[in-house]
């Protein structure tokens, strides 16, 4: 079955010439199904190859398709590698992909762009599976540019829309800062190593300087930065929700925000070289987790909350990478998608409900309240998500996120810790906060719009479920058995072994479930400390949004009253845009309004000065021409006519005048002579 691995991109790739060559006018109809089933497909092979590598061969398998560029010493070839690593991100990519493309069928159903949607989404997961299965950094680039294009084009479908124009073009502007440190770092790869395919790299990984690993390690982060949002590039993604709810799903959940994790954990025999590209990876993302957190706390739109927490979680999984601890940062990876992924859907189907509502209240949590008794199913499956990520056991979030926090502890990075734990006070706090506005209380939007609320369609509905499954069972079954976990275990072979901690990074990873059997292992009473102390957090989060949002619904508003900076500072997000447009935005244009000033002044001025120079030259020079150079031509022409006309009388044609002449001459001559 891993042979058949080049069927899992060409499954999306039919998709988009079927959709994208006769959607409108053949297949408009039908375009979700046949890109749902394309999804579908590439999900069974992937399915294959996982039982494959999961009960079978293991390892690490190169599939070779063809040669690509060969130009001197440098070659690449177009080239597969299934290892434990892309596995578990193809299960993501192409598990979660596939139940979007279900949901979109329900969601987008009567679009205008229904056809050029499913387009966008397959070669979204195209570009996706090529990043993924990539045997070498060149190809991961091609992913990696093919997601960002789709995120753009995803992101302003309803380009019509200038917010929705506007932030698609924000993404794609912001991604190519990231992509220019990619794109160094790769050069210093291939400068270092003479290579960019993964094996062989980090076969020579092992002879690269600290200096040299660090350079190629923090160049990497920038553009995994800037794909996975981390400060300061963060600012593309909350404008992200401008695009449809399963666009939202599939950036946020499973494909693009994970690339640069993904790209990190790749590179880990690199990252290992060089720890202080890993120490600066571990702050930004405990920096991150927290900020993000932060301005969740306060925001109305149900999407934007759900932006900003994808942003936070991605910042956790950065602190994993970050501490060594690179499989607890694709474990929660893995469950983060499950999780995300239900919140983000299911915010889809409460926006598809108050359809009839004013625009501006549809996604706005001040005009919703008592949707659960409406939407029981959507209302069921939101909790388990928020449950999940909030960190409560058994579900996934509990599993993946607080190993991460263990592993922090455990190597002695207790900032990055004390940072990841109040985000999840606040992570715990705003989706529940997000629940109690969205779901309880009293129903607070449009009187209009209250008779058309309803359950979603099964379409929709199914692909909750699905997931909300995932979300209870994703962290318990990759965890078992409790000596380690079958994830850690399977992980292994792909990742390098964190150098933050050493051994204790190691044991880090097994705290949750050795400790708390035995009550014994690495961190002994401390780990056991640490495992109530989560669940303390993650309860203490729930009952604070609780007591704030049902109990007594005067204290946000009292709060804001009494600490109006801090609020206007959540709320706006501490005017991070602003200072961007006002530090770089503005700036960058008032340089291109110098610019173009100099090239229509001076520039420009210069061009037309010698023109205007060249103009007056050449007219003298016509002038001269005429009346000098034709004049003397002339001149000569004509004294040459006059004494033609002249001489032409002389040639009359009779002999008798021709004789007389002569001998009138011969007779001068003689005169001339005897007279002299």
């Amino acid at each position: 079955m891993i042979k058949l691995a080049w069927l899992i991109p060409l499954f999306p790739a039919l998709g988009v010439v079927i959709n994208g060559f006769f959607g409108s006018r053949y297949t408009r109809d039908k375009a979700g199904h046949i890109a749902a089933l394309m999804a579908g497909l590439s999900f069974l092979v992937v399915l294959g190859i996982a039982f494959e590598m999961i009960f079978g061969s293991g390892g690490k398998h190169t599939i070779h398709l063809w040669d690509w560029i060969s130009a001197g010493k440098f070659s690449v070839s177009v080239a597969f590698l299934i290892d434990p690593l892309s596995t578990i991100m193809l299960l993501v990519v192409s598990g979660v992909g596939f139940l979007v493309h279900v949901y979109s069928v329900g969601y987008l159903h009567g679009d205008p762009g229904y056809p050029r949607f499913f387009t966008y989404l397959n070669l979204f997961m195209l570009s996706m599976f090529l990043l993924v299965l990539g045997d070498n950094y060149l190809l991961m680039f091609v992913g990696w540019e093919g997601v960002g294009l789709c995120s753009y084009l995803l992101i302003g479908f309803w380009y019509e829309k200038q917010s929705a124009s506007d932030a698609g073009k924000k993404a794609f502007i912001v991604n190519r800062i990231g992509d220019a440190g990619f794109l160094l770092g790769m050069f210093m790869i291939w400068v270092l190593t003479g290579s960019l395919t993964y094996l062989e790299v980090f076969h020579v990984a092992p002879n690269i300087t600290e200096a040299g690993a660090t350079a190629i390690g923090l160049l990497l982060f920038i553009g995994a930065a800037g794909k996975s949002a981390q400060i300061p590039l963060y600012v593309w993604l909350p404008d992200a929700m401008e695009g449809p709810t399963p666009v939202s799903a599939l950036i946020h959940a499973a494909t693009m925000v994970t690339a640069g994790v993904y790209m990190v954990a790749r590179t880990s025999p690199i990252y290992v070289m060089g720890p202080g590209a890993l120490e600066v990876i571990a702050l930004v993302g405990a920096v991150t987790a927290i900020f993000a957190a932060s301005i969740g706390l306060v925001q109305n739109d149900i999407k934007r909350v759900l932006a900003y927490s994808t942003v936070s979680q991605l910042g956790f999984m950065f602190m994993a990478l970050g501490v060594g601890a690179f499989g607890a940062g694709i474990f929660h990876l893995m469950t983060h998608a499950f999780f995300k992924g239900l919140l983000f859907l299911g915010s889809g189907s409460v926006i598809h409900a108050l359809h009839h509502a004013p625009e501006d209240q549809q996604q706005d949590m001040r005009y919703m309240g008592g949707l659960r008794s409406k939407m029981p199913i959507t209302y069921w499956t939101f909790v388990i998500g928020a449950v999940a990520i909030a960190g409560v056991p058994p579900l996934a979030g509990f599993w993946s996120k607080d190993e991460i926090l263990a592993n922090a502890f455990f190597t002695g990075h207790h900032f990055v810790w004390v940072l990841g734990s109040v985000a999840a006070l606040m992570t715990a706090f705003y989706m529940f906060r997000l629940i109690f506005m969205t779901f309880h209380g009293e129903m607070r939007v449009d009187h209009h719009a209250r008779e058309y609320i309803h359950e979603s369609p099964y379409s929709m509905t199914v692909p909750l479920m699905i997931l909300a499954v995932l979300s209870v069972v994703g962290g318990i079954i990759p965890g078992f058995p409790p000596e380690g976990g079958w994830i850690h275990t399977f992980l292994a072979p792909s990742l390098a072994k964190g150098s933050a901690g050493g051994h204790a990074a190691n044991e880090a990873v097994q705290f949750v479930r050795v400790s708390a059997k035995s009550g014994g292992g690495h961190g002994g009473p401390a780990a056991v400390i640490l495992i109530i102390l989560a669940i303390a957090i993650a309860v203490g989060g729930i009952a604070l949004a609780w007591f704030m949002y049902l109990k007594n619904t005067a204290v946000p508003d009292g709060l804001a009253s009494r600490f109006p900076g801090l609020h206007r500072l959540l709320l706006n997000k501490y005017y991070i845009d602003e200072i961007y447009q006002a530090c770089i935005v503005k700036p960058i244009y008032r340089l291109m309004g110098s610019l173009w000033s100099f090239d229509a002044n001076v520039v420009d001025g210069s061009v037309n000065g010698s023109s205007l120079i060249t103009l007056v030259s050449s007219r003298f020079s016509g002038i001269f021409d005429l009346k000098t150079v034709d004049g003397a031509v002339n001149g000569v022409a004509s004294v040459t006519k006059f004494f033609s006309q002249v001489f032409k009388f002389i040639q009359s044609g009779m002999v008798q005048n021709y004789l007389f002449v002569m001998l009138l001459g011969v007779f001068m001559m003689l005169s001339a002579y005897l007279f002299r």
